[in-house]
């Protein structure tokens, strides 16, 4: 194997330094939409709250949507037969 001259390790980290400020860079802009994007969730719920809506609710709407509904099902099942064993049926 052929060691690399100064002038080549000088060039690849070059390369190197730019590619990696490009990925970094990116990474910020996408920070930077993601900061903007939970702002106008947050724009939403007030609005929502504003017009009567319990946003807690409305939360775990959103966040019950996301999930499959065969372990909601379980899930639900699991929480009645649980209640039930504490009678608070």
């Amino acid at each position: 194997m052929m060691d690399m001259t100064e002038d080549e390790k000088i060039e690849n980290y070059r390369v190197t330094a730019g590619e990696l400020r490009q990925f970094i860079e990116r990474f910020e802009r996408l920070d930077e939409e993601k900061k903007a994007i939970a702002e106008q969730q947050k724009e939403v719920m007030a609005e929502a709250k504003g017009r009567g809506y319990d946003v807690k609710v409305l939360r775990k709407i959103i966040a019950l949507r996301k999930r499959d509904e065969n372990d909601i099902a379980e899930e639900e099942a699991v929480l009645e037969l649980y209640k039930e064993a504490l009678g608070m049926n």
